[in-house]
């Protein structure tokens, strides 16, 4: 089973183009069940549906959340397809095992007024208050997954045409910039980053005070500190910052459909979501749908 899991993680990583994380999270699903298979001498060429039911249920028994089975399975199911097609087993044995329903929660958002709050407390006096500042205003302007931000390199951004090109695996999707991110963005670009690097090799838009490539961990704490700053008692995340800007241009009268193109979701259905917050009163379309645009 090692062998085929690695030929497998190998398949999926090579045909589709999947990120890091994701790839991530197929390898630490399939190597979970590998325990699992293993631990009850099952055979995982020979296993059956009530074998796989009988994994999601004890995932469930250990409080698993619905999303996390429901990945489970999706991993499952791609790996024995692999199986299918590569003539090792005959039949998929996840074929009409259901995903458990998952409940759509509503996503933490900030108000305007908090998110004003937030962005206007890096100051431009130091290098790294310049790059904190363009940071939060790019993350709250784009809506951009945090792991998407720190894999920007400076060649994504078209500061004349004011967009970002984000790329997510083998997908690409532009998004345009607000005049105040795009300002912010310039001071630190201009005056700021190429203090920072210490290797002009170096691709990455933003950077640490050591010149490498900010981590996730690196932009967790940049919002905690500031959210600290401005004395919110909301939790903040970067996905917080994601949801406060759909939300923000659906109120503002954006087109879904324009929002779903920009937060790179395949389904309509994700975007939705955000539906619950429209104001009736805001429907019209506005002049300029983002806050700070």
């Amino acid at each position: 089973m090692e062998k085929q899991i690695k030929l497998f993680l190998e398949f999926i990583q090579d045909d589709k183009k999947l990120s890091n994380n994701t790839l991530q999270s197929y390898r630490r699903d399939i190597m979970q069940y590998e325990e699992y298979v293993e631990n009850n001498r099952i055979n995982y060429l020979k296993v059956t549906k009530n074998d796989i039911t009988n994994y999601l249920n004890i995932l469930s028994e250990n409080n698993k959340k619905s999303s996390t089975i429901s990945r489970n399975l999706a991993s499952i199911r791609s790996f024995y397809q692999f199986l299918v097609r590569n003539r090792k087993i005959k039949q998929d044995p996840t074929e009409g095992i259901a995903s458990p329903k998952i409940e759509k929660r509503a996503p933490s958002i900030l108000s305007s007024k908090e998110i004003e709050l937030l962005l206007e407390q890096p100051k431009d006096v130091d290098l790294k208050g310049i790059r904190d500042k363009a940071m939060l205003e790019f993350a709250y302007a784009t809506g951009m997954r945090v792991t998407e931000i720190i894999s920007l390199d400076v060649d994504d951004v078209n500061l004349e045409e004011g967009y970002v090109t984000c790329k997510n695996g083998s997908k690409k999707r532009n998004i345009p910039l607000g005049t105040m991110s795009l300002n912010a963005l310039k001071e630190y670009i201009e005056q700021a980053r190429n203090v920072l690097i210490r290797d002009e090799k170096n691709k990455a838009l933003f950077v640490n005070i050591n010149g490498k490539r900010l981590t996730r961990q690196g932009v967790w704490k940049i919002i905690k500190y500031y959210k600290e700053q401005a004395h919110i008692t909301k939790d903040i995340t970067p996905h917080v910052l994601r949801h406060s800007f759909a939300t923000h241009l659906l109120q503002n009268g954006a087109d879904l459909k324009a929002i779903q193109t920009m937060l790179g979701h395949s389904d309509i259905s994700s975007t939705q979501v955000y539906m619950q917050f429209q104001d009736e009163s805001l429907k019209n379309v506005y002049r300029k749908a983002h806050p700070r645009a």
